[in-house]
């Protein structure tokens, strides 16, 4: 496609140069100049330069990327009159899919293939599917933290070095997983890529103190709200993100709405969900009380002894599983979905209702704690309570109606304590209410009760008595066994690896081992699979569970605040003392936009409340995606053949911001 020249060497035409740096040649080699006119194709153009370098390779997954648009040109039939290429373009021809460095939510290291050309959310699926885990969508990439005082740490720090590599490992788009030999087929290929398995698919067991003291923990709200500073943009590339080949990157999963789970299809996918449960639990990202840090550790102790003997190729049909939809109803773990005609017809008669003698308490200003005693009414969403059972008939001391409120655990096992913390809204904030039960079978009756309240939903749901249980197999777990029998070598077993530096400090090992040996004897005889599920379970019962957040200036205010952002609702929290002063639901969301040019959050609610903030700590497209994120899973099927709307994906999260 040479141009009309003169005597003297000029082009007469339309025709100009256009450089290409090529990757194959090298850092050091010089662009390829190609000769071109505007109504030039992509195609052409890359065919041009598959000619000019005359290196036989398969090229089919290069494409052209503008350095200064931050764009992938993968439209090959447009020219670059439609692109707006001119000559100062400067064009790199390189692969689309390169090698980058995860560190996985169990904190190894793994080498893949991820896409750089296609938006992160496709991106994480092409990886999941590589790792073998379903529902890409609730996990993301984050960028990993800069490292800091390299030279004052020593010794090996889990997560540094590059533990497996499946790079080598490139899936088609519509491959199926397929087993062979109790594994998806390609970790089958070599002993390297079954050990790979083995490592994503069982618990490490090689832990030590150390290991937990080095890795860095967040010591309050602002440091827990940096690392969501880090997420990237779900609907951008890696390439548009500025990520480089070989860089490190962080796999979690982000958005704490678990569907789906089922240890038939996802070893991969129950463990690392365990393993992110166990280090937010060990790193004090989830806070937790002395008696349940007891829990996590007999639940660490018992998984560590299975995992040092487990087979990842077996089945997880293993004995006790066949009570498994009851498990996975427990763990809240599928939606709400599909109704059975039993359910229907159990909708359909009377309410139940919840009728007891109940103390309650109401902090007030210059007040002691005293708990009073009340006949407490439990109706539809509310509650009602009165003087004495005989004034039921009249009006109450007060109706609270718990739609929308926070319901909280306060309990202590050991010493009988079983209150249940109410945050009301209110028009000045979030009112409190303690309600104290008189032991555990009481307290789960109205824990589940008021835990489907706060969502809209009575009794007669079909999820209440499976929530009783749920709330009562975590107090029975909690309950000390003074009888059960200490195994000889309890001092052999390590056990400050199995909890949080703050109780490593507090107590001895010789302290700590028979506390945690004595909570083992409630789970015992829990299979591996079940063990997994009862940790995810527990750290899902924590009050300040699968809460993200973020530092924010409400409109209006003249502090720093934070918010935090959970699976059903926002919540706004102080700062300074990380109270809650004010929770609003998605299910009262009318509309949500963000102001890109002032970078500010606006949120319309019913009833003509509207919340409107800037965002500190991270990009507020961050906020914009996480809140877009939870609504869109909340869309999800049990319809095995309706895939995901990745376009409603977008849609939801990816915004209006200008690239």
């Amino acid at each position: 496609m040479a141009g009309l020249k003169t005597a003297s060497g000029d082009y007469i035409d339309a025709s100009w140069e256009l450089r290409v740096a090529v990757e194959e040649l090298g850092p050091e080699a010089e662009p390829l100049t190609l000769r071109v006119t505007g109504d030039v194709h992509i195609g052409g153009i890359m065919l041009q330069i598959v000619d000019k370098i005359k290196v036989k390779q398969n090229w089919s997954d290069h494409a052209l990327w503008w350095e200064q648009k931050k764009l992938w040109l993968l439209k090959t039939n447009w020219t670059l009159d439609k692109y707006g290429l001119q000559a100062d373009a400067r064009l790199q021809y390189t692969p689309q899919h390169k090698p980058v460095r995860l560190q996985l939510p169990n904190r190894r290291m793994i080498r893949v293939h991820a896409s750089f050309s296609e938006p992160v959310f496709r991106a994480v699926a092409g990886i999941c599917r590589v790792l073998s885990i379903r529902h890409a969508e609730e996990l993301s990439l984050l960028r990993a933290p800069e490292e800091k005082d390299k030279k004052k740490r020593k010794g090996p720090v889990l997560g540094t070095e590059d533990d497996f590599d499946l790079s080598g490992v490139v899936l088609p788009a519509s491959a199926e997983q397929q087993p062979f030999r109790g594994m998806p087929a390609h970790f089958s290929d070599s002993p390297t890529t079954e050990a790979c398995y083995r490592m994503l698919s069982v618990s490490w067991t090689g832990l030590s103190p150390e290991h937990v003291l080095k890795m860095p923990r967040p010591s309050n709200l602002m440091e827990k709200a940096q690392i969501n500073s880090r997420w990237l943009s779900s609907s951008r590339s890696l390439m548009q993100q500025d990520v480089r080949e070989n860089e490190q990157l962080w796999l979690r999963f982000k958005y704490y709405s678990f569907f789906d789970l089922e240890p038939k299809y996802d070893a991969v996918r129950i463990t690392q969900l365990y393993e992110q449960a166990r280090w937010a639990v060990l790193l004090e990202e989830t806070e937790s009380t002395e008696e349940e840090m007891m829990v996590f550790a007999a639940l660490q102790y018992h998984i560590n002894k299975l995992s040092l003997s487990a087979d990842p190729t077996e089945p997880a049909g293993e004995q006790g599983l066949d009570d498994l939809d009851s498990a996975l109803s427990n763990l809240q773990v599928k939606l709400e979905g599909g109704t059975s005609t039993s359910d229907m017809l159990e909708n359909l008669t009377t309410i139940p209702e919840l009728k007891d003698y109940l103390r309650i308490f109401r902090p007030r200003k210059l007040t002691l704690k005293g708990y009073k005693q009340y006949w407490v009414m439990f109706k539809e969403t509310s509650i009602s309570y009165y003087k004495s059972r005989e004034e039921a008939l009249g009006e109450p001391v007060q109706q609270l109606s718990l739609k929308g409120c926070e319901v909280v655990p306060d309990v202590n096992v050991s010493s009988q304590k079983f209150c249940i913390k109410l945050l009301v809204p209110s028009p000045e904030g979030m009112s409190e209410v303690y309600l104290r039960c008189e032991d555990e079978q009481q307290y789960a009756r109205w824990m589940a009760g008021c835990r489907l309240a706060a969502k809209g939903r009575t009794m007669a749901d079909s999820t209440y008595q499976s929530e009783v249980q749920n709330i009562l197999s975590f107090l029975q777990l909690q309950r000390a066994s003074p009888d059960a029998p200490v195994a000889p070598d309890a001092e052999a077993i390590g056990t400050q690896w199995l909890v949080s530096p703050r109780y490593q400090k507090k107590f001895k090992p010789k302290q700590l081992t028979p506390r945690i040996l004595e909570a083992h004897q409630n789970v015992a005889q829990l299979s591996l699979t079940e063990a997994k599920m009862r940790f995810i379970q527990a750290w899902q019962s924590l009050p300040d569970f699968g809460i993200s957040y973020f530092v924010v200036r409400f409109k209006g205010s003249r502090k720093d605040e934070i918010l935090g952002i959970a699976n059903n609702r926002l919540i706004r929290i102080d700062l300074g003392v990380g109270d809650m002063v004010k929770t609003w639901r998605y299910s009262n969301m009318r509309q949500w936009n963000v102001n890109w040019d002032i970078r500010q959050v606006a949120i319309e609610f019913d009833e003509h409340i509207n919340v409107a903030f800037s965002c500190v700590s991270a990009r507020c497209n961050i906020v914009h995606e996480y809140i877009g994120g939870y609504i869109f899973l909340s869309t999800r099927s049990t319809d095995k053949g309706r895939g995901l709307d990745e376009e409603l994906f977008y849609k939801l999260t990816g915004g209006h911001e200008a690239l």
